[in-house]
């Protein structure tokens, strides 16, 4: 797209240039400031300059993209190496965690973990003993506290389980 528009604008200048020829040749006195000329073609040197310009511009554009690319390419290598990093470093967590799976459930089927299942099974059966206890408590004191009253003499008002009569 750049190109097409240097070349569409250097055609333009062109087509001026010779539509312009002798507007172009014409000499005027010109002074730079340090170089005085009697006289000089103006308009020639401004349609070279322009000229000069417009291919600086261009060139000057297609370095920056030129870098721009070699940027983006950096760093599309930089993020494939970290990718292939981290996909290695994760392969390596998984055969971790496999060969540790694979030892607990060895020793599963070996039976090596039976005392700790035994060890469980036995909290298991405590903690039941105590809430058992826990719920025989808890049933003598309700009925301690509501005495000989039958269901259907039993208000909602009635039941109170604070210590307070």
């Amino acid at each position: 797209m750049r190109t097409i528009v240097l070349i569409a604008g250097l055609v333009l200048l062109l087509i001026f240039a010779v539509l312009n020829f002798s507007s172009l040749m014409a000499l005027t006195p010109m002074n730079l400031g340090f170089v005085q000329y009697v006289t000089a073609p103006i308009g020639l040197i401004m349609l070279l300059t322009a000229i000069f310009a417009a291919l600086l511009f261009y060139f000057w554009a297609g370095i920056s993209n030129l870098r721009a690319q070699a940027d983006s390419a950096k760093l599309l290598r930089d993020m494939e190496n970290l990718r292939i990093s981290l996909d290695s470093q994760e392969g390596s967590r998984f055969t971790e965690l496999r060969s540790h799976l694979d030892t607990r459930l060895n020793a599963l089927s070996t039976g090596g973990t039976e005392a700790e299942l035994r060890a469980v099974h036995t909290r298991i059966d405590e903690m039941q003993r105590d809430v058992n206890l826990q719920l025989a408590a808890l049933d003598d004191y309700l009925k301690s506290r509501l005495g000989d009253a039958t269901p259907e003499r039993i208000l909602p008002a009635e039941i109170r389980l604070d210590k307070k009569p």
